[in-house]
């Protein structure tokens, strides 16, 4: 049976990243599955063990070839670019965000060249990159430009309900101007193969939401549901996905919660699709970035500044997207 490699990048120094992780190498079996390991800096992971437990050990190496696994360890590849001064705790920084770019590019190296199975990412900071130069909005945009990704998308899951947005982070004013049919053919397109490749699902059925109230009720209120995505509905169905709708999204959500009439959900703008999710899956939702050649996984959380360094940060998320991670390669693998 083949043996799965999971890196872990630590992420925001700053954040509660390390933590996060220190507290997941706790987990009784946390390696039974998986070899897992860290893509950080001895500094933050060492300060962040001492905090977390006294039981925990970490293994630095300079190469991924050298890294040693076994209960309570924290396997880490070493990038050597923090150390003590660089950074503040639950502060946002150029050279910790700065950081947290070269973890990512290093993972995404080891992915593309077949070194690892997947790639779990912990929280980064906006505003960090940004002070840094790197003018991107987040993980999923480095993930895309660096594996040259141009159909990609952000799916939030948990165990109760899977929700991808047609849009991300941008203002509601603008969302109308950005949805096109051709857009929601290929989402829908991207989500009925990820749900067959990634998560052995063999006849993906999906739920539009309509953008209006009510979806628009026959045009009462709007008129992008006729105008755009109901003609990108029917495309991907001449195709042969079994895709539905649009909803109105005050009720789809329950209907595909309580009565599983689907298996994921297009949402056309961030809070139509995470408001549902983060209700039922607060503290499990992972996210989880489709189209990639190689998998990205995520917890559900940013870096929570506010506290960073209290032990008060769960680990819950991250569990729960290295186990996400874990279920797509092995679904890959296949």
């Amino acid at each position: 049976m083949k043996r799965f490699k999971i890196a872990v990048t630590m992420g925001d120094a700053a954040g509660v990243g390390p933590e996060i992780i220190a507290k997941m190498f706790l987990r009784p079996g946390i390696n039974d599955a998986a070899d897992i390991f860290v893509i950080g800096d001895l500094f933050p992971m060492l300060s962040a063990q001492r905090r977390i437990s006294k039981k925990l050990s970490i293994r630095p190496v300079d190469s991924a070839g050298k890294l040693t696994y076994g209960k309570n360890i924290i396997p880490l590849l070493d990038a050597r670019v923090l150390h003590e001064g660089d950074y503040t705790i639950g502060e946002a920084g150029a050279k910790s965000g700065k950081a947290s770019f070269i973890y990512l590019r290093k993972a995404i190296d080891l992915a593309l060249d077949k070194s690892i199975d997947a790639v779990v990412t912990a929280p980064i900071n906006k505003h960090s990159l940004h002070m840094a130069g790197l003018n991107y909005p987040g993980h999923t945009e480095i993930l895309a430009k660096f594996t040259k990704t141009k159909n990609y998308a952000m799916m939030l899951m948990s165990d109760k309900l899977k929700v991808v947005l047609a849009t991300i982070h941008m203002p509601v004013a603008g969302v109308p101007g950005k949805l096109s049919s051709k857009k929601i053919t290929a989402l829908l397109k991207l989500i009925d193969s990820s749900l067959k490749k990634d998560f052995g699902i063999k006849t993906p059925s999906i739920a539009v939401c309509g953008l209006n109230p009510h979806a628009g009720e026959n045009g009462a209120f709007g008129d992008e549901e006729s105008r755009i995505i109901t003609p990108g509905i029917k495309n991907v169905v001449k195709a042969g996905v079994k895709a539905e709708g649009p909803f109105p999204a005050d009720t789809i959500f329950h209907r595909v919660v309580n009565n599983k009439s689907h298996d994921a959900v297009l949402a056309m703008y961030h809070d139509q699709g995470l408001i549902p999710l983060k209700l039922l899956s607060f503290d499990t939702g992972v996210n989880v970035t489709l189209g990639l050649p190689i998998i990205r996984t995520s917890p559900d959380h940013g870096t929570a500044y506010d506290i960073a360094a209290t032990g008060a940060a769960s680990d819950v998320s991250l569990f729960e997207a290295v186990k996400t991670a874990l279920l797509m390669a092995k679904n890959r693998n296949k």
